[in-house]
């Protein structure tokens, strides 16, 4: 099974060498329509996707009634759950736009911020409960994780 997933085709006409991928792996053949990967071309969601959106409501939910009335875990899981519907949001968004175009380029921006402070709070929250030798490692990590994606976002070109 693994091997016949692992096939390629080539999907592409020859007079029309330049506008698509010369080949798509066999499990993404049934999402290639018109030239769009995935997803019916990025107008509806996949199952997998419905299922994934699922999964995080449920346990946002579940973790905010284990609360017990603790604001601030009630507030920490509702702000992660925001931020993680809206990263998706945003990089469905991506995948759909036009490479080179203004909105593309804004919803770099927006992922990288909306990672940015999915890092910060999940560090916080850990560097909270550690002794302070290794928290600081916990921090530098979170901070090298931010620097690393800023350079891989902003300033690596793809030659």
């Amino acid at each position: 099974m693994a091997a016949a997933q692992q096939a390629v085709v080539n999907l592409r006409p020859q007079e029309d060498a330049a506008a698509e991928p010369l080949v798509v792996a066999v499990d993404q053949q049934a999402d290639y329509q018109d030239g769009h990967h995935g997803n019916n071309g990025g107008r509806t969601f996949s199952w997998l996707t419905l299922l994934w959106f699922g999964f995080v409501t449920f346990n946002s939910i579940m973790a905010i009634l284990r609360s017990k009335g603790d604001s601030m875990a009630m507030l920490f899981v509702g702000f992660s759950y925001a931020d993680l519907v809206a990263l998706f949001a945003c990089l469905k968004m991506y995948e759909s736009a036009p490479a080179g175009s203004s909105k593309r380029d804004w919803l770099k921006i927006a992922v990288w911020i909306l990672t940015t402070l999915l890092t910060l709070a999940f560090s916080g929250k850990v560097a909270a409960v550690m002794p302070p030798l290794v928290a600081v490692v916990v921090w530098l990590m979170a901070f090298g994780t931010i620097a690393g994606g800023f350079v891989a976002f902003f300033i690596y070109k793809e030659k």
